[in-house]
């Protein structure tokens, strides 16, 4: 019998781990020159926690099986859901605004699955929480855009939408028939828009959202030619004084698209997605937005608390970092090979090793477990690529032999 992972799980070897981590060390180094700090939230959910949001249907989550339990349980599908409900049942009474990030696998099942395809990710992310308005929405991506940064990614942009404007400009047409709109401009679907039955006015206003995507001047002129009210009139301008902002920064290649619509249910402001043009086709690495009704759901006295936040994907990331040779192309050798020249010598070894390893810096150390001569000891090392050896007398001093 053959032993395989499960359907859908996978097994990272010692390069696929050092590749991964240099991916997430330096997202990490970035999250804290920010001010983030990292949470860890359980693997295993509630139910009713990970539904309470919306964000993810119940098909995707691979529940577990409960013996005379009455709570149904999930792996999580996302971590938004299990952060909102940490923050607001365990640490209450804390100063906002909270800066977390989290690096973490995730489990989700989707019709690709059934064929044996992945269902655990790996992701690492942010949450800013008990901050609203204009800054805490820059600082969000702007921190996007430092991430990419660090990692040398070229070639990538921002698509922005804003889910509050969106709903809001679908409130116009009438209620039997919003969910089409909305599913057709989704998916750009200028036939179904043509097929509904719509007056020529708000014929004429679903092509116009249709086509709310592009440089952030022109989206923000046609959507202001939509007769608008003062509301959505002022959800308009907070709209353009991010983008301005963001765009004195130099730091964005910013496509806005207020067409931006498949997580309205979830955001109720800015939503974004991190996008890499690749060969065959566009990558989308990330994404985020606002949700400031979220961590109400989870309050005991329904307190809302405003949040934005955003995902990487390091799958993602991994696959378009491979072709630009930045990431490990080999599994760190050792640094030394610490050998006792008799068994009377062995305990001179251990003790010379853990000097080598008390440096300051990092200084990865092996000892050879015997059973070898010297000449195979030799062999050893240079086929692990190990820079030195030295060998061991019984009185505990060293002979160092350089190999490399």
């Amino acid at each position: 019998m053959v032993y395989q992972p499960a359907a859908g799980a996978r097994d990272l070897l010692p390069l696929d781990v050092e590749k991964k981590r240099w991916i997430e060390d330096r997202l990490q180094q970035v999250f804290h020159r920010w001010g983030y700090h990292r949470i860890i939230t359980s693997t295993l959910e509630r139910m009713d926690t990970l539904m309470a949001g919306e964000a993810i249907q119940r098909q995707m989550v691979i529940q577990l099986q409960q013996n005379g339990e009455d709570d149904e349980l999930g792996l999580r599908p996302e971590l938004t859901a299990s952060i909102a409900r940490t923050v607001v049942t365990r640490m209450a009474g804390t100063t906002y605004p909270q800066r977390l990030y989290y690096n973490a696998n995730v489990f989700r099942r989707t019709w690709e699955s059934r064929h044996n395809r992945q269902q655990e990710f790996y992701q690492a992310g942010v949450e800013l929480l008990g901050a609203s308005g204009l800054l805490a929405n820059a600082e969000v991506l702007l921190l996007v855009a430092d991430c990419l940064a660090a990692l040398g990614l070229q070639g990538w942009h921002l698509i922005l939408g804003e889910a509050g404007i969106t709903r809001s400009l679908l409130s116009a047409f009438p209620a039997n028939l919003q969910d089409q709109v909305r599913s057709a401009i989704a998916h750009l679907d200028r036939i179904t828009i043509d097929t509904l039955p719509l007056s020529d006015k708000l014929r004429d206003r679903a092509q116009i959202m249709l086509d709310l995507r592009g440089p952030s001047a022109d989206v923000l002129q046609k959507v202001s030619s939509l007769d608008l009210d003062e509301e959505q009139q002022q959800a308009v301008n907070n709209l353009k004084s991010l983008v301005e902002l963001l765009e004195s920064e130099k730091k964005l290649p910013l496509i806005l698209d207020l067409s931006l619509i498949q997580t309205i249910d979830y955001y109720t402001g800015i939503v974004f997605e991190v996008v890499k043009d690749t060969e065959s086709q566009a990558r989308v690495l990330g994404r985020g937005g606002r949700y400031d009704q979220l961590l109400g759901l989870y309050h005991p006295q329904g307190e809302n608390i405003p949040g934005i936040g955003f995902v990487l994907n390091i799958e993602d990331l991994y696959q378009v970092l491979l072709s630009t040779q930045q990431l490990p192309q080999v599994t760190p050798a050792s640094d030394w090979l610490v050998a006792p020249e008799t068994a009377s010598a062995n305990a001179a070894a251990f003790a010379y090793a853990q000097k080598l390893r008390d440096s300051i810096d990092l200084v990865r150390v092996e000892i050879d477990l015997g059973g070898r001569d010297a000449e195979a000891i030799r062999q050893h090392a240079r086929d692990r690529s190990i820079a030195q050896i030295a060998w061991i007398k019984a009185d505990g001093s060293p002979k160092i032999e350089p190999l490399l």
